[in-house]
């Protein structure tokens, strides 16, 4: 009976081992979302449009997609940046910053995912935005007005593009986002999440950066592959050990 048990339980961790073998443990790693606008995978585009050049080498977006996220009211979304009058030139550079990193980033992996959404089947959540590019959009855009805390939805779109909702009041930014976390954190509905890591750490995200220097963001995403990876394995070893509580008291009684 013992020797029953016994090479019962190495089967079953060879198997595990086995599947978290053949599992590749880079597929959290230089992939798109499945998106509006995303690309099935990452490539290089050589003539991806200023702020989102920095991604040129290997990019989850279009050129075409690069040039309209410069854009007031692209046809991406639509969306206003000036709904509450003109927006701060140094404010509204973040915004298309952030909308190249979420288009063009391939190195999102370990933050994407599902959702029931008609414009999109995958999105990022509580992607750790290192605090100085956080401070900084929240600095620049604090003088800038709004007239919501989630730009994600809410919107009046009768007239095509988005305008305040019915008694929602345009305050400056600060009103809104009184801290970077309410910015960073709650303007796209937990996209982002503030990291107490600062730039060059290896630890957070990067929403500016300079090529010739390569793209930090790639050992970033390594990082926290690897961590997730690493947790999922554990969980399902502690899964697998406890399922074979039963047999091992069995096998103790007999």
């Amino acid at each position: 009976m013992a020797q029953l048990v016994t090479t019962e339980l190495l089967l079953l961790l060879a198997g595990v081992a086995a599947v978290w073998a053949a599992r590749p443990r880079t597929e959290l790693l230089n992939v798109c979302m499945d998106a509006k606008h995303h690309k099935e995978k990452p490539s290089p585009e050589d003539e991806l449009h200023e702020q989102c050049s920095p991604w040129k080498k290997n990019s989850c977006c279009f050129a075409n997609t690069s040039r309209e996220a410069h854009k007031d009211i692209s046809y991406l979304y639509r969306f206003n940046w000036d709904h509450c009058g003109q927006m701060a030139p140094a404010c509204k550079q973040h915004f298309i910053q952030d909308t190249c990193l979420y288009e063009c980033s391939p190195n999102l992996g370990p933050w994407i995912q599902q959702v029931n959404q008609s414009w999109r089947k995958e999105r990022i959540l509580n992607v750790p935005l290192c605090k100085e590019d956080c401070q900084q959009w929240w600095e620049d855009c604090r003088t800038s007005y709004t007239c919501k805390s989630n730009w994600h939805k809410g919107w009046n779109w009768s007239s095509g593009h988005n305008r305040c909702p019915v008694g929602a009041a345009c305050h400056h930014f600060h009103f809104y986002f009184p801290t970077p976390a309410a910015l960073c954190e709650g303007i796209w509905s937990h996209s982002y999440k503030l990291s107490n890591y600062s730039r060059g750490s290896g630890r957070c995200i990067q929403m500016w950066f300079d090529p010739a220097q390569g793209n930090p963001n790639e050992e970033v995403a390594r990082f926290y592959a690897l961590a997730t990876s690493a947790g999922a394995m554990s969980h399902g070893i502690g899964l697998l050990l406890l399922s074979l509580v039963p047999m091992l008291q069995l096998w103790l009684l007999s």
